[in-house]
């Protein structure tokens, strides 16, 4: 708050100190809780209060929970040959997966419950995890959309909601959406044999992706793949160039206010860094016609993590033509030839 705002609540706190003298003990107990919120509260500016909540919410987007009316018990109300599950990564946080299995499977799937989807992560189909942008959920259409060109191709796709997103519990933060994704990793990879599992992040999951495969490499045990759909280089830039506050971008202190934000939260997601660390293949897919990611961010990325690979052969980058914009690559032709036979080539 500014100084003349301090004194002002100062002033009236006193009189309200004050009044509490008169009240019974139990009532001094009382304020002495109100007198420590007060001291919190009026330590701290307005922005300071406002902004780290502010940017949470811009970022996770999380209370989005679009679309609305979608019993997410029931995928197979929404794509066929799909099974609901729930996976407990810490106490007070589960989280929501739908599993979907290649569609030369679906007469096999038909009927059969979570034991026999868990058993089919063995059968020799690649694996995507999927690790979704901000807002809405594991049913959104765009991500479903994408779901069904995978299947199709062959994959089997676990489509994970974080925590706080979907009917996944928690609160989500940049060290739980992290935690979630190593979890389910390494859930798939205890279940899944000697087949190959690939982190798939869009967006937003671009961030937790790369901080889930810098665990896993530090733990000796890198990702089988990363695939990273319109990746930015760190939140602080992906937010600076938000479309949404792009237009305040001119007024005085406001990039200052938001760093310092993402500072407070603890909002970095530096895949700009953590591609340094990785040795898994790599690949990134951006729109040229991206306008919430621009291009020039996902080709950043490609230029620091080909720069810092010893094997250039495990880095690649595609750009898809206008068209497809931010979530719509899945619509592109093009997609599934381009992940299939980079797969192929780096798993051979």
């Amino acid at each position: 708050m500014e100084p003349d705002e301090r004194d002002s609540v100062a002033a009236w706190w006193h009189m309200v100190v004050r009044n509490l003298r008169s009240f019974p003990h139990s009532c001094s107990t009382l304020g002495r809780k109100i007198a420590s919120l007060c001291d919190s509260f009026t330590s701290k500016s307005l922005k300071e209060h406002i902004c780290p909540p502010l940017m949470h919410m811009l970022i996770f987007v999380n209370f989005f929970k679009a679309p609305f009316l979608v019993d997410l018990k029931k995928p197979e109300l929404k794509i066929p040959h799909t099974v609901n599950f729930y996976i407990q990564v810490e106490p007070g946080v589960i989280l929501g997966i739908w599993h979907t299995v290649p569609s030369c499977r679906a007469e096999d799937a038909k009927g059969k419950g979570r034991s026999w989807y868990e058993a089919a992560l063995c059968d020799g189909n690649p694996i995507v995890v999927y690790l979704h942008g901000s807002a809405q959920h594991r049913a959104a259409s765009h991500r479903l959309e994408l779901v069904k060109v995978l299947s199709n191709g062959g994959f089997h796709v676990l489509s994970v909601d974080y925590r706080g997103f979907g009917d996944s519990t928690g609160t989500p933060t940049e060290d739980g959406l992290t935690a979630d994704a190593v979890c389910v990793y390494e859930w798939t990879k205890a279940r899944s044999g000697t087949t190959p599992v690939c982190l798939w992040g869009h967006s937003l999951g671009t961030g937790v992706a790369t901080n889930a495969a810098k665990v896993l490499e530090e733990k000796g045990f890198p990702a089988d793949a990363i695939i990273l759909e319109a990746p930015f280089t760190n939140i602080w830039v992906a937010s600076i160039n938000y479309p949404l506050l792009k237009i305040y971008r001119k007024l005085p202190g406001f990039l200052r206010s938001i760093m310092d934000a993402l500072r407070k939260d603890k909002l970095v997601f530096p895949s700009d860094e953590n591609v340094k660390f990785l040795s898994s293949p790599l690949l990134i897919i951006h729109g040229e016609d991206d306008k919430t990611v621009p291009l020039e961010f996902g080709k950043k990325l490609y230029e620091i993590a080909h720069n810092a690979y010893r094997n250039k052969e495990r880095v690649k980058m595609v750009i898809f033509p206008p068209g497809f914009r931010h979530n719509s690559l899945c619509k592109s032709p093009a997609l599934l030839h381009t992940v299939r036979d980079f797969l192929s080539q780096q798993w051979a």
